[in-house]
């Protein structure tokens, strides 16, 4: 097992490493922007180290920061959490030159499978069902739009080396296809530093599941059931659920063997996800792959019993899973709600200002995954998640009830702050997410026809 564990990201996530490290004895060292340094994740580090300003160009995504302070302070093993370097095959090759363990699958894996132009390409190898779109990056504007046409709209240009829900615009019909296809690559390349795109068929109104991996060096692989992450704002998630609601169990068996012979077709070490969309008659497409820690992981967590932070380094170290798939069990339902600093009335807005008011919910089988406490700062430079509220029940309606109880437990206030703890009580009433009806379409329907 590594002795040192440097930790290269910052609020929950840094924070949830860091506690499975001091439950493992491994020493946590957290690195941090200047804008962090007075945060959680640095006061309870063994050790911490300033990388850089606020900016993460020149902090968190900048390679020689990182490795410079893993070398000083003796570490052995770096875990890139989620965001920023983490599906990064280049810093896993720099990892690897300097004698460091990336706790993440091995940079021809990630490479593979981190663009999602290749991960296409591999699922289209493996057997995966993919939604028919470009075969490759598209070269130019023409030889998209072209590729547009073929598929019919809507479609969607997504960035290659995209995560997140960045760098993704959906286009309904042709005279729109132009603007979206120049102003993709712009953000692509501002995001990811790699300005290329493709295009893919979009389903309007789909659901959106993933599949999670474990998978080791010596090639045992093995699925921990699916979440259903279908509530999306901008096509990022803010709500997920385990297992799927509504789909029938041999569909999420069917996506779960599927996706366990293609990690292990590809090589895959460590967690990941393998993601999928299903349409209004019930087929599922392949659309990404997930070489990383998911932010919505506590809900599988907390239905398994299984530490995912933990089996990683356990995997990252050279050890074997413990367990067979049929020794994986799943009991009851867990839901996540991501609450963020940003404005729903204002299109989800972000809205940076100093936390004077935070008080998280408590109670039974409920988990708050938070960096914040009152003096926070939130800043522009990044992600606006604030905390994620994550509970277990028997069955779905006692987690729906229960997410409703916390949700309206918690307290944030602040200058400037607003946060979409109300606009997620609005998801979890709403009759379409209570009778799992709902799909991608969800939020916007809802911001349409605001509910009274």
């Amino acid at each position: 097992m590594f002795t040192t564990v440097l930790i290269a990201n910052r609020g929950e996530i840094a924070l949830r490493v860091l506690r499975t490290c001091r439950e493992m004895g491994v020493r946590a060292v957290v690195a941090h922007s200047t804008a962090d340094r007075d945060s959680a994740p640095v006061r309870l580090a063994d050790e911490a180290v300033q990388i850089g300003p606020p900016a993460p160009r020149r902090s968190y995504l900048s390679p020689a920061a990182v490795i410079a302070a893993a070398l000083q302070t003796g570490a052995d093993a770096i875990h890139p959490g989620y965001g920023f370097m983490s599906e990064s095959a280049q810093f896993a090759e720099i990892c690897q030159a300097h004698g460091l363990t990336l706790i993440g699958p091995p940079a021809p894996v990630i490479a593979r499978l981190g663009d999602k132009v290749s991960a296409r390409e591999f699922a289209l190898t493996a057997g995966l069902p993919v939604l028919p779109g470009s075969t490759g990056p598209a070269g130019c504007p023409a030889e998209a739009a072209r590729t547009a046409e073929e598929v019919g709209y809507p479609v969607v240009i997504k960035a290659s080396a995209g995560g997140g829900g960045r760098a993704m615009k959906v286009v309904q019909e042709a005279g729109e296809f132009a603007a979206a296809f120049a102003a993709t690559r712009r953000e692509a390349l501002a995001l990811f530093g790699d300005a290329r795109v493709y295009v893919e068929k979009y389903l309007d109104a789909a659901r959106h599941v993933e599949v999670q991996v474990l998978a080791d060096g010596h090639g045992n692989v093995v699925h921990l059931g699916a979440r259903d992450c279908s509530v999306q704002r901008r096509r990022q998630k803010l709500i997920e659920e385990t297992p799927p609601p509504g789909l029938p169990a041999g569909t999420v068996e069917h996506l779960g063997d599927l996706t366990v012979r293609a990690a292990r077709a590809a090589g895959y070490v460590g967690a990941g996800t393998f993601e999928y969309v299903l349409d209004e008659d019930g087929a599922c497409y392949f659309i990404e792959v997930n070489c990383r820690l998911q932010v919505e992981h506590p809900i599988t967590e907390m239905v398994t019993g299984i530490d995912l932070v933990r089996e990683q380094l356990l995997v990252a170290a050279g050890q074997r899973l413990a367990y067979r798939q049929e020794d994986v069990t799943s009991t009851g339902v867990s839901i996540e709600c991501r609450v963020n600093a940003e404005d729903p009335a204002r299109g989800f807005l972000p809205t940076p200002g100093v936390l004077e008011e935070f008080v998280p919910p408590g109670g039974p089988f409920t988990r708050v995954d938070t960096h914040a406490a009152p003096g926070l700062v939130i800043t522009a430079d990044y992600d606006p998640l604030i905390a994620k509220v994550c509970v277990w029940a028997p069955d779905r309606a006692q987690a729906i009830a229960r997410a409703q109880r916390a949700l309206e437990e918690f307290t944030i206030t602040g200058p400037g702050v607003r946060t979409d703890l109300g606009f997620l009580r609005e998801v979890l009433a709403h009759p379409l997410f209570r009778y799992a009806k709902h799909t991608t379409t969800l939020v916007d329907q809802m911001m349409s026809t605001p509910m009274t």
